[in-house]
């Protein structure tokens, strides 16, 4: 007579939820289906809400005034020039050829500039959807890099179509991606980043296991230097784009170098090599050349049309060449002192704007951007609504998405001090960190909520991971309703998003349907 054995490990309730998963990528077949069809619904999701009607309004919105008319002088002339006065009006009604060609001051990079240029080379400088584009494109493929980001994170296709698709139906994500400002292409580089270091933080662990394992068995001093990493280097370039955009992309590039080091060092010290500090600190080395170098590289072919032509800003103001200064060419000089000014403005931009937001104000979501509002009677312009047309641009994120995430973010640290998860927590953590904490050091700087679109991938993926931990069943309560609440989390963020739509992108409704999306007073 045998006597049953108890299971090792408890038997997890199995939902419908999950027989129906199952039954989806249980099969070779199924998985294979899934792995391309639901990145795919994701982006087409996104490109729609992004695409539809993006000429709409046909007038440069909030800060388009300075990035259209900058990117279509700089695609054509190789700099962004000066504008005569009355250009908005002239360039909105298609003469777009107006600019001086003196060079103007300019206080970002200009690889956003390009891109933006690129989109109106390609469907015409006199179309607002030509001024779009780029931004459109590069806002949906960020929706496809937080899937991408999530799914070499967790290998699960359900959770990286969650937090894809709530990005996707985010209305921060939406309108940045419906309006010429920098900040979504910022963005695209921030994910795509970490995304190569993701793969490369996986692919580098593999690697040390595997050169242990190579070593005789015992004690081992020193583990493998490991140069072999492509993914570090694609990194680098990335957040050398990335800075290429806003500089804010030197947080980022600092962040993720921080990060190499720091998983070096505990996949040493867990693979048991008894020198890890000193052997992370050569590790770190090696991860400093491959990382930021192409980075440095990259940032400075941004400015290779400013560099090979003569009449940007400051390109014929003489720098003295003395000292080290000698040996560098006259171009660079000219660089770094155009470098110099830029600095010095953004640590003294103290302009008050009625839609500043200092960076503690952000995680409580109190004062939104309006990039534009306009109200006709009816009628008038071709609204007709009788109680006359108001169309508003609010940069707010879906508030249910955005406090859940801030909400999901604590918890994923309080989470992360408790297991550790380096691979997975840490990096969203890291990403977090990077693309928030520094604006809190500069309290007096004018400053935007709708910054927090690069905070926005990493909050998503905060949440994603909290609801996963709901949907598994908390203390007392089952697996089932576990799912239930999160189905129903899902389902409002989806509601809320379809009530907010019409105010992201700028259509026609009446002017009390607007004032419902006032919850606060600041919001006006």
């Amino acid at each position: 007579m045998t006597t049953a054995v108890p299971p090792l490990l408890p038997v997890v309730e199995q939902t419908r939820i999950d027989r129906w998963r199952d039954a989806l990528l249980a099969s070779p077949r199924g998985f294979r289906l899934w792995r391309w069809l639901a990145p795919t619904l994701v982006t087409l999701l996104a490109a729609v809400l992004r695409l539809i009607d993006i000429g709409n309004p046909h007038q440069l919105v909030f800060d388009e005034t300075y990035y259209v008319k900058d990117s279509w002088s700089q695609w054509v002339l190789g700099y962004p020039s000066a504008w005569p006065d009355g250009a908005d009006a002239s360039f909105v009604a298609g003469d777009t050829d107006v600019f001086t060609g003196i060079g103007s001051y300019v206080v970002h990079p200009p690889l956003g500039r390009i891109l933006i240029g690129a989109g109106m080379a390609l469907l015409g400088p006199d179309s607002a959807t030509g001024w779009r584009i780029s931004a459109a494109v590069f806002g949906t493929a960020t929706v496809l890099l937080v899937y991408l980001l999530a799914r070499t994170l967790t290998r699960s296709i359900p959770f990286a179509t969650v937090a894809s698709g709530l990005i996707a139906i985010d209305g921060l994500g939406i309108v940045l991606s419906r309006i010429s400002l920098l900040d979504i292409f910022l963005t695209f580089f921030i994910v795509l980043t970490f995304w190569f270091v993701a793969l490369d933080a996986r692919r580098s662990t593999d690697r040390l296991r595997a050169a242990l394992t190579a070593l005789p068995e015992g004690r081992h001093t020193w583990g493998p230097v490991l140069w072999a990493r492509p993914w570090l280097v694609a990194a680098g370039a990335a957040a050398g784009a990335a800075t290429a955009v806003k500089w804010s992309g030197l947080y980022v590039l600092a962040a993720v170098g921080l990060y190499a080091v720091v998983t070096d060092a505990v996949a040493r010290r867990r693979a048991g090599i008894e020198q890890w500090p000193m052997d992370a600190a050569r590790q770190g080395l090696v991860s400093f050349v491959l990382l930021v170098p192409v980075a440095v590289v990259v940032y400075l072919a941004s400015w290779s049309g400013w560099l090979f032509t003569n009449g940007g800003w400051m390109r014929g103001t003489p720098v003295a060449a003395t000292g080290i200064w000698g040996w560098v060419p006259e171009p660079l000089r000219q660089l770094w002192a155009y470098h110099q000014e830029m600095y010095n403005f953004h640590v003294g931009l103290v302009t008050p704007h009625s839609y500043a937001s200092p960076a503690w104000q952000w995680p409580l979501l109190i004062r939104p951007t309006s990039m534009y509002w306009h109200q006709d009677q009816a009628g008038v312009n071709g609204c007709a609504l009788p109680t006359g047309c108001t169309e508003a641009i609010s940069s707010i994120a879906n508030p249910i998405i955005w406090w859940a995430g801030v909400a999901a973010s604590l918890y994923l640290l309080v989470r992360f001090v408790m297991v550790r998860d380096w691979r997975r927590h840490a990096l969203v953590l890291t990403g977090l960190a990077a693309t928030y904490v520094p604006w809190l050091l500069y309290p007096e700087r004018t400053i935007f909520q709708f910054y927090t679109v690069a905070m926005l991938p990493f909050l998503v993926l905060a949440l994603t991971f909290a609801l996963r931990d709901v949907a598994r069943g908390v203390k007392g309560a089952s697996r089932a309703s576990g799912q239930a609440v999160v189905l129903a989390f899902l389902g409002l963020c989806l509601v809320i998003s379809a009530f907010w739509y019409p105010v992201w992108v700028g259509l026609p409704v009446p002017y009390e349907f607007w004032r419902l999306h006032n919850w606060l007073p600041t919001w006006i």
